[in-house]
């Protein structure tokens, strides 16, 4: 029987993958730390920059919008989401951070297209700065893994 974390590595060859990436402008030196952790394993994972299309939008609440439009158009094997909504006084990181993990899944689900959430909810620069360089290479991992994984399962 093969090993779970092996069988997983197996599922991580994205030559042939076509990846959609949203990123989110708002929080811009962290959004694109994210996304140049993301590019560049993608680009250890196979995917090539020819099968890679990558938007920004101006913040978290705008990517599920981009994100249905990809899908929309069924060129992609998996999509990924990266935003950062860092904590304030007010009420509004709640809202936007259930309103824009609530439009990934739905697109997702609607679409029957995987998309890895790489949007950061955190409460303060120093988590999302720790955090950036991983989430990114998880969500390129997390999209090659569960494009090839949906092959299989359809």
């Amino acid at each position: 029987m093969q090993d779970a974390d092996q069988g997983a590595a197996d599922k991580l060859d994205g030559r042939d993958l076509r990846i959609g990436i949203v990123q989110a402008r708002f929080n811009a030196a962290l959004t694109d730390a994210l996304a140049q952790a993301c590019l560049a394993e993608l680009a250890v994972l196979g995917v090539g920059d020819k099968h890679i299309q990558h938007v920004k939008v101006p913040g978290a609440l705008e990517v599920g919008l981009a994100l249905q439009a990809l899908a929309d158009t069924d060129d992609f094997d998996s999509l990924i989401a990266l935003g950062c909504i860092v904590r304030g006084e007010t009420y509004h990181f709640e809202l936007v951070a259930n309103e824009s993990g609530a439009a990934v899944t739905r697109v997702s689900l609607d679409h029957g297209v995987p998309i890895a959430n790489a949007i950061l909810t955190v409460e303060n620069d120093a988590q999302a700065w720790a955090r950036a360089a991983d989430k990114g290479r998880d969500a390129a991992r997390v999209a090659v893994e569960m494009a090839n994984l949906m092959e299989d399962l359809t």
